[in-house]
């Protein structure tokens, strides 16, 4: 008998056997289990301020909840640290053509701080996973669902 997972448990034990490795279903899998992509995210400006130990800390108790999603195979990608002073530039389009700015930036009063973006079977476990960031992270996320198939490369390569 096969143990089932927490996530599984809460998703009804419908996550289908998935593939280790990046998140991605084989074309077996598939037939067994449609996924959904999702991405969770927070704004920089929902994080209060923290000690330089305090975000360490947080550090490492996100990139376990991250390593975790990687061990259940449903982790694409995730990424943080993000805020207005990571920005590159702005670009609008101007007469059909692209304008680039290096500031003044995009007005607006809030900046995307980190995501993961993750293939799970339903809402209720997008909603477990953004829910254990929020409380090892301690401040808001948000889940967002993919309308549909998104785009990858096509090469297969991947930056280490």
């Amino acid at each position: 008998m096969r143990t089932m997972s927490f996530v599984e448990e809460v998703s009804g034990g419908r996550l289908g056997r998935r593939e280790r490795g990046p998140g991605r279903t084989s074309a077996q899998d598939q037939e067994e289990t449609t996924m959904t992509e999702y991405l969770i995210t927070f704004n920089d400006e929902w994080v209060q301020e923290h000690t330089e130990d305090e975000i360490k800390a947080k550090a490492v108790t996100s990139r376990a909840v991250v390593r975790e999603m990687q061990e259940q195979g449903v982790l694409i990608f995730s990424n943080g640290g993000l805020d207005r002073d990571t920005a590159i530039c702005s670009v609008v389009a101007e007469g059909g053509k692209p304008v680039f700015t290096d500031g003044p930036f995009v007005e607006t009063k809030e900046h995307l701080g980190g995501f993961c973006a993750v293939d799970v079977p339903d809402d209720e476990t997008a909603r477990y996973w953004a829910g254990r960031l929020a409380v090892v992270l301690e401040w808001p996320q948000e889940v967002h669902r993919f309308r549909g198939t998104g785009m990858a490369r096509t090469d297969g390569s991947a930056k280490a």
